[in-house]
This record gives C-alpha cells, structure tokens and sequence, in this order.
C-alpha cells in the first residue's frame, strides 16, 4: 500500500498536478493557492496534518505548555499534530538559508519562534514566508491592529510576516530585606553600586539580558526618541550614545570583578544572584520572580521594579519558513496561540505579558484574565505597560554590542 502511494504520489507531481495524496485524497493547498483560499479552505487544508514549530528549547515550561496545553488544543480542535523542536535560532537560519541556497522548495521547519534582529536578517533574505497574518481570523479578533508591535519588531516593519506570540519586558529585582533601596533612575543605580561594591553586575553582551539592559542605560542617560531612526553607522551610534559610554565606564570599578571581566550569560547572573553573590538581578521576563519565588530559589522579599522613566518592551514572534511545507496548518496553529483561550493559559502558566488587546476581549474573558493570580513580588501588567519604552532598529543592536565591547570592558 505504501509503495502505490508513493508511486501514486510521484505520478501526480510528475504530472504537475496539485494534489497530495493522504489517507482521504485531501487537496493540499500550494503557495499560490494561500492567498485566495478562505480562512475554512485554509483550516481544512491544515485538518490532520503535523506542523513543526522550531525555536529556543531552553525553557522548560514553555516546552511543556507547548507540548501539553497547545498541542491538545490543536490536536482536538484540527486534528493536528504539534511537534516542537528546540534549536538555537541562529541554526535555524544557517539550515533556511542552506535550503534557500540549494533551491530547496519543501524544508521540514514550519513555524518560527523569532524576533528583533533574526526576523530583520529572515525577512531581508527571503526566508520568510508571507504576507500572512491578515489571514488570521483571531488578529482582527485579538490583537491590536494599530499597536506600534504589531506594526514594528525593533522598529523594522513587519509587513504580515510574523504574529505577535508574547511580550516581554526588562525589570530590574533585588530582596529588599538585603537592598531596602530599590534605585529608581541611572543616578539612583549608580549610588547603588556604589553602596554594594562588587555585589551587582549584568551578562556580558552580546547575551540578550545584558544587550537589554545596556540600551536601558542608554535610553536612561541619553534618552530614546533619536535612536529610533538613527543610521546603524559605528561611528555615528558612537558619538549618539557617549554619555551613556561615560557612565558605564564610571560604573565599571563598583561591579563585579570592577568591570574587568562580566559574566557569560543571564542565567549565569540568576545564579549569583540565587546564591547571595550578587544583590540585583534583572530579566526580560517581568513575572520570573513571582516564579523564583514559588520555586524557593528566591526569597519571599525579592521585589521586581523598573525605572521611573520606563524600561525596554519587546514582543517575541511566530513566522512560517518560506519553504514550509505545511504553511496552511502553521497559520491555524498560530492562529490558535493569537485566541484568548491560549493567551490566557499563557499568562497563567507561563506568567508571560499576553499579546491580546484588553479593549477586545469580552467581559467573561477579561474577568478570568484579571483572576489569574501571579504571584509575589511582581509588578502588575499595567505597572509595566504604563512604563514600557519601545524598542531600537535592529541594525543598532549589534553595533552597540561592539561599541561596548571596545569602550567599556575592562575601561
């Protein structure tokens, strides 16, 4: 049987046809078919299908939320079958431009996990497929159309190529039976380090954690507004950011190490900071200590807190591989993360900032997003999002992350 399928199968392609054989003779629909097919065609297509969705594998929880709350979601509602593969995404893209490269038009990833300079690098290159989230149902439904995140990823247009996933945001914790003081601007944190000389530091760049933080001093010491469409130009960048370079070199000798050296990673930071070493720490997740301290790695007087001014925001994205080969049954499975069914056990089991619009959800939905108890030690999402700076172009990222790799380590 499987071998007259197969000889079925390449007789239809052999013959042009657009037609995949499967257990029920089911039409596939091809590329050109997406645009015109109704959003019915397109779930019909993606009925009893498998997707793959690739991204960073390194956080359990989101695994298993994956694995267990989305997969059953859309295993009983399309009958589809999830398969999540964790892979850095830089691997990701070296395998899609090799495909792109080799003329390969059927790859094996479908979905993307990805955002901020990846999408810039995906988009730019053509590994991308879309437009395609004007086909999504529950983005007219859910999200806000308008939203600068929707429209930009670190400033770069989004143009239907990706849909928002979750948002996240810097935030600064430290247990205040150790620090009482919770520094409330870049002077206040200077003098703060100052008190605890040694006992506070950030990742080295180009980790994700540190990179955020250092545009956050950025942003505190120089302002946000000209960097939006500011050139990605060394020496430009250089001279738009050295009062902030002036005052990470001055802050240097009251850090860890004295700023000779900084650590590898965030998780390495989190580390210290669980064992006492350090008296601050700082994540892009603003609910991990509520989950630090449920876990015991934290203190029950850990408290989260930001800048006066505001701190840097971002929203993580779902794209589809231009040579996906299940591009009907990525948009229906992202299509059921955008739901506030998804979101809401999201936030609740993830505790992750939901990309929903709040003005477009029922008032059944927003009372069981509003009973959703996140834990201690946290700021409310409406603390955070009144306090949320916008991203810089993607193309600043790593020229900062040179910039201070050579004016400030060790200065």
């Amino acid at each position: 049987m499987k071998k007259l399928q197969k000889l079925l199968t390449l007789g239809l392609a052999a013959a042009g046809a657009a037609v995949l054989l499967t257990g029920c003779g089911k039409k596939a629909l091809e590329d050109s078919d997406l645009e015109a097919a109704s959003w019915d065609q397109i779930t019909e297509a993606a009925r009893d299908t498998t997707v793959t969705f690739y991204g960073w594998g390194g956080d359990e929880n989101r695994n298993n939320w994956l694995n267990t709350t989305v997969a059953d979601h859309v295993k009983e509602n399309y009958g589809i079958t999830l398969e999540v593969v964790g892979m850095d995404i830089n691997d990701i893209l070296t395998k899609l431009s090799g495909e792109k490269q080799a003329g390969s038009e059927k790859g094996s990833i479908d979905m993307i996990w990805i955002n901020g300079e990846n999408f810039y690098s995906a988009k730019d290159n053509g590994l991308l497929y879309g437009p395609f989230t004007h086909k999504l149902p529950n983005m007219e439904a859910y999200v806000d159309l308008e939203d600068p995140e929707t429209l930009n990823d670190f400033c770069m247009p989004i143009e239907g190529y990706e849909a928002p996933y979750a948002k996240a945001q810097m935030v600064l914790y430290a247990d205040t039976a150790v620090t009482p003081e919770l520094p409330e601007n870049a002077a206040e944190f200077m003098e703060f380090c100052k008190k605890y000389p040694g006992k506070v530091t950030y990742p080295a760049l180009p980790d994700f954690t540190g990179s955020a933080f250092v545009r956050c001093l950025i942003y505190e010491t120089c302002g946000w507004e000209q960097f939006q469409d500011m050139e990605a130009d060394y020496d430009t960048v250089k001279i738009a950011i050295e009062p902030a370079l002036s005052y990470l070199r001055e802050l240097n000798p009251y850090l860890w190490n004295q700023g000779k050296t900084f650590p590898d990673s965030s998780t390495t930071v989190d580390a210290m900071f669980a064992d006492r070493e350090l008296v601050l720490d700082m994540s892009y997740g603003p609910f991990s200590v509520a989950s630090g301290i449920e876990e015991g790695i934290y203190t029950d007087t850990t408290q989260t807190f930001v800048f006066d001014n505001g701190t840097i925001g971002n929203t993580n994205y779902m794209g589809i591989a231009f040579n996906s080969p299940n591009k009907a049954g990525a948009m229906v499975v992202i299509n059921a993360i955008l739901s506030g069914e998804i979101q809401l056990t999201q936030y609740a089991q993830l505790k992750e900032l939901p990309v929903v619009d709040q003005d477009k959800l029922s008032a059944e939905e927003k009372a069981a997003f509003d009973a959703v108890e996140l834990g201690q030690g946290i700021l409310t999402q409406a603390e955070l999002l009144s306090h949320r700076l916008p991203e810089m172009p993607a193309s600043l990222v790593p020229v900062i992350e040179e910039i201070w790799l050579n004016e400030v380590v060790g200065k």
